[in-house]
């Protein structure tokens, strides 16, 4: 088995490609390998900065935009699914056991970052990725300690896929 990556692009900035959609996949893939995760399936959508402020806003009282924002669906499946997901008529919350939760990425805000760090877009909207998956399978930054554990995952899994600063 292996990862499913589902993606949705709900924004006009970037035209969003099978190249990148397949470098994403096999960067999903590779971080999944080394949490020991072998299938499941994230959602991935891409935004523009005005609806992932709208979120931010929504879900976590920010009143701003951001890069990113993940939607675990391990922590606890029936609130999240208030957020992420409308269950269909018939559906039971057990077909939604290997949903590992969602991910929303800001375009405007990957390349604005892509341009403030020197790389390329692609590799910023990677990052975005495998930090937004860390935080599915319930990894945070909260302190220093934690924020090394998470940016070292990050660079591991980025490098295994050729994007390196």
């Amino acid at each position: 088995m292996a990862l499913n990556l589902v993606w949705n692009n709900e924004q006009d900035v970037l035209e969003i490609g099978d190249e990148l959609i397949g470098l994403l996949d096999r960067l999903l893939q590779k971080a999944g390998e080394a949490e020991g995760i072998s299938e499941g399936e994230v959602a991935l959508t891409f935004v523009n900065d005005e609806a992932i402020h709208e979120l931010n806003r929504e879900y976590r009282g920010i009143d701003r935009p951001t890069d990113v924002l993940s939607f675990a669906m391990n922590e606890s499946l029936e609130e999240e699914l208030d957020i992420v997901y409308e269950l269909e008529e018939g559906e039971e919350l057990d077909e939604l056991a290997d949903v590992l939760g969602d991910i929303v990425i800001s375009v405007e805000r990957a390349q604005a970052q892509s341009e403030e760090y020197g790389h390329s877009l692609e590799r910023e909207i990677g990052f975005l990725v495998v930090h937004g998956f860390l935080h599915l399978l319930g990894y945070d930054h909260q302190d220093t300690a934690s924020e090394k554990v998470m940016m070292d995952k990050q660079e591991a899994a980025l490098a295994q896929v050729g994007l390196v600063r």
